[in-house]
């Protein structure tokens, strides 16, 4: 179990660190959206390129994060039935459903996904929009997501199963309470104050 416990500290950290820094794509998205919208109105000018480069900020978003979601437990749960089992009965209906459900599903997915991927470039796949991007980059999305996803819910089938065999503390209790938007707020700030002391010793 203790080699397990390290495999599981291992993808942790790999998903937390994930996590960090795909939060950005959201801003990026944001940015590329704003200044799209006013060319477009101020100029009258378009570009396919801007849409679908969003398209596949928000996927890059939805896909990397979906791991560290789990990670942090905000996945949706039938939280008015989970809620009034004893701890022990939780961690035994999250390792079955880690189990016989999510990862069953996630090697589906990668089943399909990445032959999908594998054609998409190994013929080039481009939009057929005018100006559109090409496409593998973003169907490399799906096998790498949903990879991330089935060793983050094999990190937290270990944690279930050595909190019941009463090796390690809760893992679902959460020591921090911030929302994405918290992290990223402090995480822009704290990147302005490093621009700005970088500023100042010049």
């Amino acid at each position: 179990m203790n080699v397990l416990l390290k495999f599981s500290r291992a993808v942790d950290w790999l998903n937390s660190q994930v996590g960090k820094y795909v939060i950005w794509l959201i801003l990026a998205s944001t940015v590329i959206s704003a200044v799209n919208a006013v060319i477009r109105k101020a100029f009258n000018v378009g570009s396919n390129a801007y849409l679908e480069i969003q398209w596949y900020l928000f996927a890059g978003t939805f896909l990397l994060t979906t791991a560290y979601t789990l990670l942090q437990g905000e996945h949706v749960k039938i939280d008015v039935i989970y809620s009034h089992f004893t701890k022990r009965k939780q961690m035994w209906i999250d390792a079955f459903g880690f189990t016989f459900f999510l990862t069953p599903f996630c090697l589906a997915i990668l089943w399909y996904g990445i032959p999908f991927f594998l054609n998409g470039y190994r013929n080039g796949e481009i939009s057929p929009n005018a100006g559109g991007l090409i496409r593998w980059p973003v169907y490399a999305l799906i096998p790498i997501g949903f990879s991330l996803l089935l060793l983050q819910c094999w990190s937290e089938l270990i944690k279930r199963l050595a909190f019941l065999q009463g090796l390690i503390e809760d893992p679902t209790h959460k020591k921090v309470e911030k929302t994405a938007e918290e992290e990223l707020a402090e995480a822009i700030q704290k990147l302005a104050e490093e621009k700005a002391a970088k500023a100042n010793q010049a």
